[in-house]
């Protein structure tokens, strides 16, 4: 309760992968929640048994358009942005739609969050960082992104974002929060988004080459989901003065090579591995420094690789069990999960 009145929150992006467990997780803390989605990315099936719930709200739309605000409640007490392409694959697939999403799209929730008061959390990535020259990745850290690759789209998208929302900071416009996402991995991850984790497993599960891009020993640092959305919950609720961009992520680094090793070994696969060639601006390492959401939001990852793993492993698992949606008009709609 807050004044009270129920919270209400917007989760624009809520279809997603993050998004869809930041609803839930929302809704369990007693929160009234709008989910705003164009489903380009985001699948109706992620909130499905959310529907059902009085307090959750499916609204369909596109953040670059404005027509949207007017079907949200007047009193809404939280902002979380989450809308935009998030994998290579998928923000590369319509460049400038990406790109606008990150721009055009924040503003309009930025002004949402203005009108109405609320305080606004804009989930940028650590793909601002680009190929880092310094490492681990520190907030200040400025970055070494290019301008004018393949990756710009979302790249600098997710910096004039952050830019954008910082002005509204600076203008007494909005009470912003800004989380740096690390690689993220979980339940709800789209077989087809291009990620590696999802790649690995369900080659791994299908019998198929395992793909690895370049030799294998560029580096990641994996979160799981359930650790992922309570540090944006914190961050959201965060009192203290604005803080500036946070990194979210697990700072446990591993190379792509040892996390096929482990994805094998869960899966109990024999698929052979094959290398292909890596793509243009892939960075060679990623590992945050996460020493200011420890000291400001006492929060640090929890769930060992091994342990979300093997979550993930049997979400895809039980996924290829389901049997096919039947086509539109056929009486089945999208599957439940």
């Amino acid at each position: 309760m807050k004044n009270g009145h129920t919270r209400r929150a917007v989760v624009a992006g809520g279809a997603g992968f993050l998004g869809s467990h930041l609803c839930e997780a929302l809704l369990a803390d007693g929160v009234q929640v709008w989910c705003v989605d164009n489903l380009q990315t985001g699948q109706r099936r992620t909130v499905r048994r959310m529907e059902q719930n009085p307090d959750f709200t499916f609204v369909e739309a596109d953040v670059i358009e404005t027509g949207f605000l007017a079907r949200l409640p007047r009193r809404i007490d939280m902002v979380f942005n989450l809308a935009c392409a998030a994998s290579p694959v998928q923000y590369q697939a319509d460049p400038e739609h990406t790109l606008l999403t990150s721009v055009v799209g924040t503003r309009n929730l930025l002004r949402l969050a203005e009108q109405r008061g609320a305080r606004f959390l804009l989930t940028s990535t650590s793909e601002v960082y680009g190929d880092p020259e310094v490492h681990p990745q520190t907030e200040s850290y400025r970055g070494n992104v290019s301008c004018t690759g393949p990756r710009a789209c979302y790249d600098e998208g997710k910096r004039a974002a952050e830019s954008l929302a910082l002005d509204f900071h600076r203008a007494d416009r909005a009470e912003v929060r800004i989380a740096r996402i690390f690689n993220t991995y979980g339940p709800r991850m789209r077989a087809d988004d291009g990620r590696v984790v999802s790649n690995l497993i369900t080659q791994a599960l299908d019998g198929s080459d395992i793909t690895v891009y370049g030799d294998g020993s560029q580096t990641r640092s994996f979160c799981y989901v359930d650790d992922m959305i309570d540090g944006l919950v914190r961050l959201m609720r965060y009192e203290g003065a604005q803080p500036g961009p946070i990194n979210i992520g697990n700072p446990v680094e591993m190379t792509v090579t040892e996390l096929v090793e482990q994805v094998l070994a869960l899966t109990g696969s024999r698929s052979p591995v094959v290398h292909l060639a890596l793509p243009e601006d892939d960075p060679r390492r990623r590992r945050p420094d996460i020493g200011r959401a420890r000291e400001l939001l006492g929060w640090a990852p929890r769930t060992t690789l091994a342990e979300g793993l093997r979550a993930t492993v049997q979400w895809f698992t039980e996924l290829q069990a389901e049997p096919e949606p039947r086509a539109a008009g056929k009486g089945t709609d999208h599957l439940v999960v």
